[in-house]
C-alpha cells in the first residue's frame, strides 16, 4: 500500500499526544470502550477525554456507534494496530 503522506502525516499528528495514545491503546486492548470507562481510566476531566476523542475521530483514527445514550468507540484503521505494537517494541 503507498503512503498517502497527507492523511498518514495526519493520522500520526493525532496519535502524537500522549492522552491520545493512551486512548488508542486502550481501545486496541479492549476492542472498543465508552467515555465513562475512559475518564475512570484515564483519570482526567470527561472535557479532556471528549476533546482527545473528537481531534481522533476528525483524523479518522476512531469510529464509534451509538448504543441507546452511550457512544462506544472502536480504532478504525487496521494499520494502528502495528503502529502501537512497534512501539511497544
Amino acid at each position: 500500500m503507498a503512503i498517502n503522506f497527507d492523511r498518514d502525516s495526519e493520522l500520526l499528528k493525532a496519535l502524537g499526544h500522549p492522552v491520545r495514545l493512551k486512548i488508542v491503546a486502550g481501545l486496541l486492548e479492549s476492542n472498543g470502550c465508552n467515555v465513562n470507562k475512559m475518564v475512570a481510566e484515564l483519570r482526567i476531566p470527561q472535557s479532556t477525554v471528549s476533546q482527545h476523542l473528537a481531534t481522533l475521530r476528525h483524523a479518522k483514527v476512531l469510529i464509534y456507534q451509538k448504543a441507546g445514550t452511550k457512544i462506544c468507540y472502536r480504532v478504525a484503521d487496521k494499520r494502528i494496530a502495528g503502529l502501537v505494537k512497534a512501539l511497544r517494541g
